[in-house]
């Protein structure tokens, strides 16, 4: 990737996040898994924080939202490392759609971690280290859930 600004590598940024919400919205209304649309439309809700948080840093209006921020290490346990890219088909199995979801996640943590390196402002390197933190916890999450099912079906 290569971009000209950072206003460029926000909106770039944005349009991930809109598509990643959309996604996991996508997911809830498509499938029938009883107490999983909720949390679908939960990781929905946190890509659309993370699009405000974006929306703000372009607008010059983000340093008080992070102030509070507490930055901690997440644990990677790296499933969705393993394994290719998965394309999202409707019924498709919810191990499936974990181990999809997560990967997504992982791309999103790889994108935020290029464009921490590459920030020039101290205020767009904390938006884009706090942002790393958010797609790694979804990550994590996500291959929780995943171990916790496959561990129910017996695997």
């Amino acid at each position: 990737m290569d971009f000209k600004n950072l206003t460029a590598i926000i909106d770039f940024a944005i349009d991930k996040e809109v598509e990643a919400a959309e996604f996991y919205v996508s997911v809830s209304q498509q499938e029938s898994f009883s107490g999983k649309k909720e949390m679908f439309l939960e990781f929905a809700a946190e890509e659309r924080k993370h699009q405000a948080l974006l929306e703000d840093l372009k607008a010059g209006q983000v340093g008080p939202k992070l102030n509070d921020y507490k930055f901690k290490w997440i644990t990677d346990i790296k499933r969705s490392d393993y394994v290719d890219d998965i394309t999202y088909k409707p019924g498709m199995p919810y191990n499936d759609i974990l181990l999809l979801a997560a990967k997504r996640e992982e791309r999103a943590l790889a994108l935020y971690n290029q464009m921490l390196t590459n920030a020039d402002t101290d205020e767009a390197r904390k938006v884009f280290k706090m942002l790393c933190q958010e797609e790694a916890k979804h990550k994590l999450a996500l291959e929780t859930m995943l171990d916790d099912y496959m561990a129910e079906m017996g695997d």
